[in-house]
């Protein structure tokens, strides 16, 4: 039997932190294709920082404030 339990993906608080935003840039810099409704998420959970983060990229659309 196991004796540890699983602590699977990343916590919410450590998501909506600057290394949450430092990823994304890091996805962005690597040229990663990122879909437009995943960057309207970074938008819903970030707000300002990561549209600037998206802006600065050239991936930023008006339309992703409408699909979050």
């Amino acid at each position: 039997m196991k004796d540890k339990k699983p602590s699977p993906g990343v916590s919410r608080q450590d998501r909506l932190s600057d290394e949450g935003l430092a990823r994304l840039e890091k996805q962005l810099e690597s040229g990663l294709n990122i879909s437009g409704q995943v960057l309207a998420q970074w938008i819903k959970r970030y707000g300002d920082a990561a549209r600037k983060i998206i802006i600065r990229h050239d991936r930023y659309r008006p339309e992703f404030d409408d699909i979050a």
